[in-house]
């Protein structure tokens, strides 16, 4: 028995995805029992790369979604919307869906989820987190018997590649952004990913599916990379570190309760970190849990195969239950109960830590008027504030001033500002050239 498909975007990962299930050899014996049915594309005019007849080319998308005929609808089109709408309408209309849309699913989760679950049907995302690297999965089922207590990626191909870059040649951030969209590796606009936005909306995916629970896209915290300076990359690297643009969720206990620290910006790590070695286009996302104790999941975290293969790999999930004929019992309402390690189901809301309470050292590079006692200055006014130094390097001279980076303990944001105000508001120093935070 064939499974329908309907493609929604016949793009870079559209194409992709079509290619392998036109060419099952050597794969899972289940995908031949897959066929296109239908592609909804914006043109019928321009040239494919794939095998398939023209009259499965539509630009009618609503006559994908509620085709009584598809089985599965896979969500390849990429952008908020229609590609919302397109899944809500197919879900309404009993279809299981496939996406890679990571912007729609970090924003519209609940909606779609919910939506998903009272219609009795699976949405499933592995594409839109890590390309090729299985991570959705394995949260949902491998890991499952865990207590997890952190998620550390990188996550975002084009900052890793430019500050992997930035590392090896000492080159500017903007000269090699620009060889970045030279080669294709960033957008004509970068904001989404030197931003920290990209990752932002991976993170609060993975949060997401870690903790149980509803996260709100725009409580993430994020910071980009654009400040990053080839003096900041140097004193890293002096210092044993190397800068990496992390997104990070993390359990914080408190007074009043468990919170989520969510948050993603430039990051310095330790060299002996797995992290450390994480370099050009690839990601990595670090799990730590109870009790598997760390997990790292590494690969390509982008293109038109690793991504289109996660996109198969859902579409083979959902084709198999259909053929076992999983899914098919029902609750005491009527509705299909639905196997929780697939579903994305939430019963609560997660609480947000704000970046002021979230705790971490940091790195900070001040330039201070030459003279006696200006070390000792600096480390006193910290020290006011409760913020613990590890380390002070004094190094170049600038015409009267000096240049100091400093590494501290872990402190708490808000009285690590706190002392920042105070630095800034003395005569005795010049500028906070930098201020990065230490994984």
């Amino acid at each position: 028995m064939a499974f329908k498909v309907g493609l929604l975007g016949l793009g870079t990962v559209g194409t992709g995805t079509a290619q392998i299930l036109l060419d099952p050899a050597q794969r899972h014996p289940l995908v031949k029992d897959l066929e296109i049915t239908k592609v909804g594309v914006r043109s019928l005019d321009k040239p494919r790369d794939v095998d398939l007849p023209q009259a499965v080319f539509t630009t009618d998308l609503d006559a994908i979604v509620t085709d009584p005929d598809i089985d599965i609808v896979v969500e390849v089109m990429g952008g908020l919307e229609p590609a919302r709408s397109l899944m809500l309408k197919a879900i309404e209309n009993g279809k299981h869906v496939v996406t890679a849309n990571k912007a729609a699913i970090a924003l519209y989760s609940d909606e779609i989820f919910t939506a998903a679950e009272k219609a009795g049907v699976y949405v499933l995302l592995e594409a839109a987190v890590g390309g090729g690297i299985p991570v959705i999965e394995p949260l949902k089922q491998s890991l499952c018997s865990n207590r997890i207590t952190r998620i550390s990626g990188i996550i975002n191909g084009t900052t890793n590649y430019i500050l992997t870059r930035m590392k090896d040649e000492g080159g500017a951030f903007d000269d090699i952004l620009a060889d970045a969209q030279a080669l294709g590796y960033a957008e004509a606009d970068p904001t989404a990913d030197v931003d920290g936005l990209d990752a932002a909306d991976k993170i609060a995916i993975l949060a997401s599916l870690a903790f149980g629970g509803r996260v709100d896209r725009t409580a993430v915290y994020s910071e980009g990379i654009r400040n990053i300076a080839a003096e900041d990359i140097a004193y890293a690297d002096n210092l044993g570190f190397v800068i990496k643009l992390l997104a990070v969720a993390k359990r914080q206990t408190t007074d009043a309760g468990e919170q989520l620290e969510l948050r993603v910006h430039p990051t310095l790590v330790p060299n002996a970190h797995p992290l450390s070695n994480v370099n050009g286009v690839y990601n990595a996302i670090f799990v730590e849990g109870d009790p598997v104790g760390q997990v790292m999941f590494y690969g390509p975290g982008a293109g038109a195969g690793p991504t289109a293969s996660a996109v198969v790999a859902d579409i083979l999930n959902i084709a198999a239950l259909l053929q076992v004929e999983r899914g098919t019992a029902q609750r005491a309402d009527g509705t299909p109960l639905l196997d929780p390690l697939l579903a994305c189901t939430h019963q609560t809301d997660c609480a947000i830590a704000p970046i002021e309470s979230t705790e971490t050292r940091f790195y900070v590079r001040l330039l201070t008027q030459d003279q006696p006692g200006v070390i000792g200055f600096v480390g006193t006014c910290f020290g006011e504030h409760g913020v613990s130094l590890a380390s002070v390097v004094q190094t170049n001279r600038q015409g009267d001033s000096v240049e100091i980076a400093v590494v501290t303990h872990n402190v708490q944001e808000g009285k690590f500002r706190q002392a920042l105000e105070k630095l800034t508001a003395q005569d005795s120093v010049n500028d906070i050239a930098s201020v990065i935070r230490v994984l």
